[in-house]
């Protein structure tokens, strides 16, 4: 799978029910591949190529994010490594295991 393949799939494969009240975009700055704003708006995913206003931005490699979105790697360990940097509202930023 592809980093776009991920993005354009993940409306269609979050599960509502953990997403209901949640209201919070996220911007996701994929080095050398692109910037996704993904944004949550009481459990209606929608994701949108481009840097738009986010809560919060998430950087990292292509291959982090792929190895985080299957399973292979721990969003937390990834963060303490430094090979995936969070920029603004924290608390936004631990919402986000609720799309994985």
């Amino acid at each position: 799978m592809t980093v776009q393949e991920f993005f354009d799939a993940l409306p269609s494969r979050v599960d509502p029910a953990k997403t209901v009240g949640m209201n919070n975009s996220f911007a996701f700055d994929i080095a050398d591949v692109g910037v996704w704003t993904v944004t949550v708006a009481d459990g209606a995913v929608s994701v949108a190529e481009g840097e738009h206003d986010a809560d919060c931005t998430i950087s990292a490699s292509e291959e982090t994010l792929m190895k985080i979105a299957s399973g292979d790697a721990n969003p937390t360990t990834a963060y303490m490594t430094g090979k995936l940097k969070i920029k603004g509202d924290m608390g936004a930023a631990l919402k986000l295991q609720k799309l994985f």
